[in-house]
């Protein structure tokens, strides 16, 4: 979103300071109150959203006033007496984010600043942290400190319930350095874990050093305090707890943050276990004492801070130390002796939850729980309440820990949550759209990041409350994201009260002639002192006749009904020693009064923009409506008379199926009905009459069905059935379409509906619509016919192609005939049917 950050900050350079008004609605100026109209001096005025403050001499329309509504008042009011401030945005260090790594130009980094010393101490310790970062790199090359938040420090100055939207922006990295502190419980369960850790050693470096050039590796070891009923004190078991054991201890810093990590590996195979008795361990004395201890263990300020904490067993926590007598809080410091020894195990009890996550988002750190199956749950419930902590299930024997830990840090360094330190007298929400390009919503935390990735933030700042402490309406915060050590710092501060209240400003005048000498004029009004008051503390308890008034007070008087007021005379009019003199409206006709200025005869209830719908006077607020109206606008008739339908007998208003109110039926809603209508005569949820009335139609109009003529005329007294020519499907609103079909199979439509004077009207189709007659036995014998037809048809065509074969047979035959050239007699190749032969043997014996 910000495009080139090159860009912008060559922008910056040019101008810096942005004063810029919040672009929020007012929430309480659309409402149709004006919630300055109470406000009686100059910094109640400027605490109220929108409201500005006139401090002209004599000025006698309202003082403060919404500046958009009260165009007038604006207008009136001279500009050097205006009191209206803008939020003040100004950016004083907002260094370009960097990728870190080395550089080949020799020139660190820089960054430009407008700021006080506060700002060039920040520099300069960070100019001697990026150059103790670079040394033993290569010559010619520098190591870069990593910026990764945009900008570093920010001024701005706020209204009260005015919220100021500001952007900041996040970057991760690259080659960002990483100290990791390997934290391990040795107590004799876990003397397998570490047999495998120092195998694992040289791995994890490797893969750590895949992440970053710049890594720092340390370990250290827990047990649990050296008293009953943690650890056995019987003098054999203290010197040998268990077999191959050494002497139980809480906490020991074994190996500080070293990029030498080959020695990591051997003081792991070389570190021996110990034992306790109880279950959970006291590893919550380690995690404290390697988070405070920042020398001792070597803590980077400008690194990625892991501590991986790897255990099979449970913890102990503030309270339990009671058990074994141990009643002296943990104090949150670091208790190291030289040999890296915890010295308070014995005297001080575990910190609790609360003070380890305090520490570890004082300290920038992310805790990853390396714990076994057995222990997952409790530790993954642990992250909840440890802010930046995760949680990982370590093998029985820490052989996936090297992966553990690749998996975690990844996961860390993919997302980031922005924190802030406000004070509960400041409210900041946050917004991002993240890596999406949508419109942004309501989050402090972003997934899925990579290297360069740049993250826009937009954090909303409100006051809710000025402090009570004057000293306090300049406050610092950071904004940072969790697990990094870089910060936004918002210098605040808050517009509590306004510059002519100060006795330093010109406007400020104390005994001033304009306060009759008995009080201090601020801001164009009057403080009076004691036993004074009025606009020009003209009035005292004994009025300006002399005469006793009782009640009369600087802060209670005749001029407001009851304590709970806040305004003299209803804001409506000006108090003069207890009594109340109305304002005069540019209408003549327009009137306040009343002893508090509470009445008028304008601001009643209108109707159609007529006051009291013409039918009445407004007084004190409230229509009088002439005799034959009522409500509170005038414009309901007294009776009832036009919620009764024309027409009908029984002289019910609403049909009987509603209640008449200001001359309107409101119908009743039943469960299995709902009448509307003007007089609640319709019900399109209610059961048709369709059935009801189809026995008469018939009878009236066709002569048809169970009636006799006899029956319809005792019976069809209600209505006379109308014909028409034809009826469709297609029926208004208020009519009911009613179609069946008789005995005769005959369609039968008709329609019926009530007119304006309540009477049901029944309309129906003059002619039936029934099927044609079908004559079966036509239909049989046609279809007789038609078999024996198409048989015939078959036969003759049979006939006719055998014909024509035999015909076209004998042709070609006798055209062979023709064609032969002898006689049967005549033929050489001719022989007779019969063939004589004679045996010359035969004698004719």
């Amino acid at each position: 979103m910000f495009g080139s950050l090159e860009w912008v900050s060559t922008l910056l350079l040019l101008t810096v300071v942005v004063a810029v008004r919040a672009d929020y609605p007012p929430p309480e100026r659309l409402t149709g109150m004006n919630p300055c109209i109470s406000k009686q001096t100059c910094h109640e005025c400027i605490q109220t959203p929108h409201c500005a403050w006139c401090a002209a001499p004599n000025f006698r329309e309202l003082r403060c006033f919404l500046p958009n509504i009260n165009t007038k008042i604006f207008a009136t009011c001279p500009e050097q007496y205006t009191w209206n401030p803008d939020n003040v945005y100004s950016m004083l260090r907002y260094a370009e984010l960097t990728k870190g790594g080395y550089s080949t130009s020799g020139g660190g980094y820089e960054y430009n600043s407008s700021s006080s010393s506060s700002s060039s101490s920040s520099s300069s310790s960070s100019s001697s942290s990026s150059s103790s970062s670079s040394s033993g790199s290569a010559s010619g090359s520098r190591r870069q400190e990593a910026i990764q938040i945009w900008p570093q420090e920010v001024n701005l100055t706020l209204r009260i319930n005015e919220a100021y939207r500001m952007s900041f922006v996040y970057s991760q990295a690259e080659d960002y350095p990483v100290d990791l502190y390997y934290l391990m419980d040795l107590s004799k369960s876990m003397e397998d874990d570490k047999k495998k850790l120092s195998d694992l050693g040289q791995l994890l470096v490797e893969s750590m050093s895949r992440i970053t050039s710049n890594f720092r590796l340390g370990f250290g070891s827990f047990v649990d305090k050296v008293v009953m009923p943690y650890v056995s004190v019987v003098p054999k078991a203290l010197e040998e707890p268990c077999t191959g054991c050494v002497k139980p201890y809480g906490y020991k810093n074994i190996m500080e943050l070293s990029q030498n990590t080959s020695v990591f590996a051997d003081l792991v195979r070389q570190a021996s276990v110990s034992g306790n008795l109880d279950a959970p361990e006291g590893g919550f004395d380690a995690i404290m004492q390697a988070i405070v201890c920042r020398n001792e263990i070597g803590w980077r300020s400008k690194a990625r801070r892991l501590l991986v904490f790897s255990t099979d067993a449970g913890f102990h926590y503030a309270g339990d130390g009671k058990l074994g007598g141990i009643v002296k809080p943990n104090d949150g410091k670091c208790h190291l002796d030289t040999t890296g020894l915890y010295t308070q195990s014995s005297s001080q009890d575990y910190p609790s939850i609360s003070q380890i996550n305090l520490k570890v988002k004082e300290n920038a750190i992310n805790i990853i729980w390396a714990v076994t199956e057995t222990q997952i749950n409790i530790y993954k419930r642990l992250t909840k309440h440890i802010e930046g902590s995760f949680a990982g299930t370590l093998k029985d024997d820490s052989s996936n820990v090297v992966q553990l830990i690749r998996e975690q840090y990844d996961a860390i360094s993919s997302s980031v949550e922005m924190k802030d330190t406000a004070s509960s007298s400041i409210k900041v929400r946050y917004y991002s759209s993240c890596l999406g390009e949508g419109d942004p919503i309501e989050t402090s935390k972003c997934d899925n990041l990579k290297v360069g990735t740049k993250v826009e933030f937009f954090a909303e700042i409100e006051v809710t409350s000025c402090p009570k402490n004057r000293s306090e309406w300049h406050q610092s915060f950071e904004i940072y994201p969790v697990g990094i050590n870089e910060t936004l710092t918002v210098n605040l501060h808050m517009l509590c009260d306004c510059d002519c209240e100060q006795p330093s400003h010109p406007m400020y005048e104390e005994r001033s002639p304009q306060c009759n000498s008995m009080g201090t004029l601020k801001c164009g009004v009057c403080d009076c002192l004691d036993k004074h008051f009025g606009k020009k503390c003209e009035c005292t308890p004994l009025g300006t006749t002399g005469t006793f008034s009782t009640g009369f007070d600087k802060y209670y008087q005749a001029c407001r009904p009851d304590n709970t007021s806040l305004v003299d005379c209803s804001g409506r009019g000006s108090c003069t020693c207890g009594q109340c003199e109305c304002d005069e409206r540019e209408n003549k006709e327009e009137i306040i009064s009343g002893p508090f200025c509470e009445c008028d005869n304008f601001s009643c209830d209108r109707y159609q923009g007529a006051l009291c719908s013409n039918h009445g006077t407004c007084h004190c607020g409230q229509c009088v409506c002439d005799k034959e109206w009522t409500g509170p606008s005038c414009r309901c008739p007294s009776s009832n008379q036009t919620c009764i339908a024309p027409g009908t007998t029984n002289g019910l208003p609403c049909s009987g199926r509603g209640k008449c109110e200001c001359g309107e039926c409101i119908c009743d809603e039943e469960v299995n009905s709902r009448y509307t209508g003007k007089f609640c005569d319709k019900c399109p949820t209610c059961p048709d009459r369709c059935e009801e009335l189809r026995a008469c139609v018939q009878c009236q109009v066709y002569g048809t069905g169970n009636y006799t003529k006899t029956d319809c005329q005792e019976k069809c007294v209600e209505f006379k059935t109308e014909t028409v020519k034809t009826i469709s499907g297609e029926v208004a609103d208020e009519e009911t379409f009613c179609p069946f079909t008789d005995e005769d199979d005959c369609l039968n439509k008709f329609i019926y509906y009530y007119n304006d004077t309540n009477t049901l009207v029944v309309k129906a189709q003059s002619q039936r619509e029934c099927p044609t007659q079908v004559y079966m036995l036509g239909i049989v014998l046609g279809v007789i016919a038609a078999i024996v037809l198409i048989g015939l048809a078959f036969l003759l065509l049979w006939k006719l192609l055998t014909t024509i074969h035999d015909r076209r047979e004998f042709a070609r035959f006798e055209k062979e005939r023709m064609m032969a050239k002898w006689d049967t007699g005549e033929n050489p190749i001719y022989k007779q049917a019969t063939s004589t032969f004679k045996n010359p043997t035969y004698v004719g014996k």
